[in-house]
C-alpha cells in the first residue's frame, strides 16, 4: 500500500497532505493501552472560543459494549465497513452549560479538537475516517446523554488494511484520486 499523498497548491505539513480517510481497516489489530492518549492530548490542546473546551468523546474499543452500541447506531453503508476499525469514538459538542448557557461556537470548537485528534492520530500510524452517518438519538438513549451533549459526529480509528478487503462500490472509492475544490474556489475574498 502506498500513501496517498494530497498534491497541494502549496507546501503543508507531510502530516497533512498525507493523512487520508480509509474505510479499510485491520480487522484484528487491537490498539495498544495508551495508544490514543496522544491524539486525545491533542485534541485537548485545540483552541476553543473563550478557551471553554466544549467538547466530550466516548472512546470504545473493538470488543468493548460501547463499541457495539456505537456500531449498531452507525447508518447505511457505513456498518459495512466501521466494525473493523479498532476503536470508534463518538465526538460530542457541548452546546450548553450545566448551567444552561449557550455555547454557541461548540460545534465549530469540536470541529477543531477532532481535527487535531486526527492529524495527531496520523503522525502516530493511524487512520481516521469520520462519519456523519449515524442515529444520534440512538447514541444519545444508549449512552444516557443529557441534552446539553450533543453528538455530532463518529470517528473510526484504526490501522490501514488492504482496499480489496471491501465490497464495491466502497472498494473503488478506497482507491479513486483524491480530489479537493480548488483553492481559488474556496476564498471568497483574499485582498
Amino acid at each position: 500500500m502506498t500513501p496517498r499523498t494530497a498534491e497541494t497548491s502549496a507546501p503543508v505539513l507531510d502530516t497533512i497532505a498525507e493523512r487520508w480517510s480509509p474505510r479499510s481497516f485491520v480487522a484484528d489489530h487491537a490498539l495498544p493501552e495508551g495508544a490514543l492518549r496522544g491524539a486525545l492530548e491533542a485534541a485537548r490542546w485545540a483552541p476553543s472560543a473563550s478557551n471553554t473546551q466544549p467538547w466530550r468523546f466516548i472512546v470504545a474499543r473493538r470488543g468493548s459494549e460501547s463499541y457495539e452500541k456505537i456500531r449498531e447506531n452507525l447508518m447505511g453503508f457505513n456498518q459495512a465497513w466501521a466494525g473493523s476499525a479498532s476503536a470508534l469514538i463518538v465526538n460530542i459538542a457541548e452546546t450548553v452549560t450545566a448551567e444552561g448557557d449557550e455555547r454557541p461556537w461548540a460545534v465549530y470548537d469540536l470541529g477543531q479538537a477532532v481535527a487535531h485528534f486526527a492529524v495527531q492520530a496520523h503522525s502516530e500510524g493511524l487512520y481516521v475516517h469520520q462519519m456523519g452517518g449515524f442515529d444520534r438519538d440512538g447514541i444519545r438513549a444508549a449512552f444516557d446523554l443529557p441534552e446539553r451533549l450533543q453528538p455530532i459526529s463518529v470517528a473510526a480509528v484504526g490501522q490501514l488494511a488492504d482496499p480489496e478487503q471491501l465490497p464495491e462500490p466502497l472498494r473503488e472509492r478506497e482507491v479513486a484520486p483524491r480530489q479537493r475544490i480548488e483553492l481559488d474556489e474556496l476564498v471568497i475574498r483574499n485582498d
